[in-house]
């Protein structure tokens, strides 16, 4: 039962979280709190929870929250840091104004977007030119005595809600369907469970009294003093957790391989020693084979082909793409009894009714049908052409969507993020240049808003408070309250903060990734389209039917020879910026782990499971930490080797 102080609580923690994410990650700029699929934001916070709680209880055990209260506060401080970080609020803000700003003679965005964009969903004038003041105050900030636009920006956000919230409805009815047969019937490990589940149980264990514990937690915290001090005083040394690699690579063919740093992060490293060793050889090994595959590419002299939506070259992304796309069949034909059995109590009223799920499984599909309608119509009266805003859809939330969320609860990735688009996928077979300038404005604001940034993809967070959930005893209908609570609350309030912060601060000065780049990427994608520029589409399709038979081959190995080494989500995942972040920890993670387990068993595997928690624990508060110290004294955080 959750008590109205807790749902108070909860509140109070949401409208923290947002302003401590948006202060983190956009004016301190050094320090990623918030895009996480586990927020360090979130963990510290429920830290401070258990802390306080422990206190309330030694002076009245009538005062203390139980282990479901705590829960379901820390969900909701894990739904608040999404939705104001890349989930949501970092992606939309920004695009709405971005086109405005950056068009210039040049682009020619002007004639090719603005005619197209409806005016009821941007806070400026589409037929009033470049140099509009809402849109020039929002990059440069306000003048001496100027009131900020509140009222321009009013109707364009809350027609956007429209899709957003539709959007954030599937993902709720998808993750109930998905739960009991990844949960129950696969029994996914769902690794960023763990250590909140570890914490909220601590005062029925003995996690906080583990010396090992604080020995892991205090080697992120060195590191991040050292860092932090020289910041202050740079004649002090400096700890480096970013080495570049490419400046080893850079002669042709060599200089081919692409962005390579290895990013030195003990709670990464505690992240990944949680996962099987399978998994942790397949991530790094096949961001390896990638890398040696652009080289090869660039030796023997093949075409350039485009896709700048990964981390590696058009080849390696395509091929990833299959790998997605006979993943998803994969994991179909694995649940297909859970499914049958889901369908046909919605369509027929013969199968399990889902009482102890989020939602009765007849409500979750016909919510998930319905829901994505009404994004597709959206998009539609916005501009898109109907068959390709379901296509677009069908790719973002069966693809891509599931692709992420079973990275998180299977590969235990701390971040969601992909190797292409949707449009990507059409382009196939279709020339973007052929869609027109109208549905490629409509797709520049989906791929932004959607289907680019996947990092704070909701449906994760979804899955793993539901798994949290059945660890500490919270109901799950009392956990559709709790996220829907969480939704509304972060939603206005992490838009008044980042409206506030670009108007004041200017967003030129802000951190750039949201306000220069993310914002303005499909503009400049598509309307080089529009001007001549064409994709490879033969390269592209062979790329993408090896990719495919290659996962074939891995998903067929490993169901039929127990002990197959390699895992074939590390392939689909082997040019995404997760893998591209921290395959050199899970290099280390894997070495450490197969050590250990090989030389000392399960039981020495178990003894040093606290000494890991401890450094994903250590690095998350260390993070927090010096973004407040940053913040209250106007320092410069140490960086923060999650990118």
């Amino acid at each position: 039962m959750l008590s109205p102080r807790a749902i108070l609580i909860g509140i109070l923690a949401v409208a923290v979280v947002c302003l401590i994410v948006a202060w983190a990650e956009l004016v301190t700029a050094q320090i990623m709190i918030g895009f996480l699929q586990l927020p360090p934001v979130a963990l510290v916070g429920l830290f401070a929870l258990v802390l306080a709680n422990k206190a309330m209880r030694r002076i009245s055990t009538r005062l203390g929250l139980s282990p479901p209260e705590i829960a379901a506060i820390y969900c909701m401080m894990v739904i608040a840091a999404m939705t104001s970080s890349r989930g949501l609020m970092e992606d939309l803000i920004p695009m709405l104004v971005g086109v405005n700003y950056f068009a210039n003679p040049g682009n020619q965005w002007q004639q090719i977007f603005f005619g197209h964009i409806p005016q009821h969903l941007v806070p400026w004038d589409t037929g009033g030119g470049l140099e509009q003041r809402p849109v020039i105050a929002f990059f440069e900030g306000l003048r001496e005595g100027e009131a900020l636009p509140w009222a321009v920006w009013l109707g364009p956000l809350l027609n956007w809600l429209i899709p957003v919230l539709a959007m954030f409805a599937a993902f709720l009815c998808l993750a109930t369907i998905l739960r009991r047969q990844w949960s129950d019937n696969e029994r996914l490990s769902f690794p960023l469970v763990q250590l909140p589940s570890e914490m909220i149980r601590e005062q029925h264990g003995p996690f906080f009294r583990n010396p090992l514990m604080w020995i892991g937690f205090a080697v992120p915290a060195i590191i991040f003093a050292v860092n932090g001090i020289h910041n202050i005083n740079p004649a002090l040394p400096l700890l480096n957790v970013d080495i570049n690699i490419n400046r080893y690579f850079l002669s042709p063919p060599w200089s081919s391989v692409g962005f390579v740093r290895a990013y030195v992060s003990p709670g990464a490293v505690g992240f990944f020693y949680l996962l099987p060793v399978e998994l942790l050889l397949s991530f790094w090994s096949f961001y390896l084979l990638a890398k040696v595959q652009d080289v090869v590419f660039s030796a023997l002299a093949f075409p350039p082909l485009s896709n700048p939506h990964g981390m590696g070259s058009g080849y390696v992304n395509y091929q990833t793409a299959g790998a997605y796309f006979v993943l998803v069949i994969c994991f179909g034909a694995a649940a297909l009894p859970h499914l049958k059995a889901v369908l046909r109590r919605a369509f027929s009223r013969s199968g399990p009714v889902g009482e102890d799920e989020l939602i009765p499984y007849r409500t979750a599909v016909w919510g998930l049908i319905l829901s994505l309608a009404v994004v597709a119509i959206w998009f539609h009266r916005a501009g898109m052409a109907l068959g390709l805003a379901v296509f677009l859809l069908l790719v973002y939330v069966f693809v891509q969507a599931i692709i992420m969320a079973r990275g998180c609860s299977e590969g235990g990735l701390p971040m969601a993020e992909g190797s292409f688009t949707p449009l990507d996928i059409s382009a196939m077979l279709i020339r973007p240049s052929a869609l027109g300038a109208r549905t490629l404005t409509s797709v520049a604001f989906f791929d932004t808003l959607f289907a680019r940034d996947l990092r704070g993809l909701l449906l994760t967070a979804f899955l793993d408070g539901q798994k949290l959930g059945d660890e500490v005893g919270l109901r799950r209908r009392r956990l559709l309250l709790v996220f829907i609570i969480a939704i509304a609350v972060a939603i206005p309030m992490a838009a008044a903060i980042q409206l506030w912060l670009p108007y004041h601060r200017g967003a030129l000065g802000l951190y750039s990734f949201p306000y220069r780049r993310n914002n303005i990427q499909f503009f400049q994608e598509n309307g080089a389209f529009l001007q001549g520029e064409t994709r490879h589409a033969y390269g592209a399709i062979a790329s993408f039917v090896v990719g495919g038979a290659i996962a074939s081959v891995l998903s067929i190995m490993r169901v039929r020879y127990v002990g197959w080494p390699f895992h074939p989500l590390g392939y689909a995942l082997s040019a995404s910026w997760t893998t591209t972040v921290f395959w050199f920890p899970m290099l280390v993670a894997w070495l450490l782990k197969w050590s250990i387990v090989h030389y000392g068993g399960m039981r020495l595997y178990a003894k040093a499971r606290p000494f890991f928690l401890g450094m994903i624990f250590g690095e998350f508060t260390s993070a927090v930490l010096w973004t407040l110290l940053a913040a209250f004294w106007d320092l410069r955080a140490p960086f923060f080797p999650w990118p």
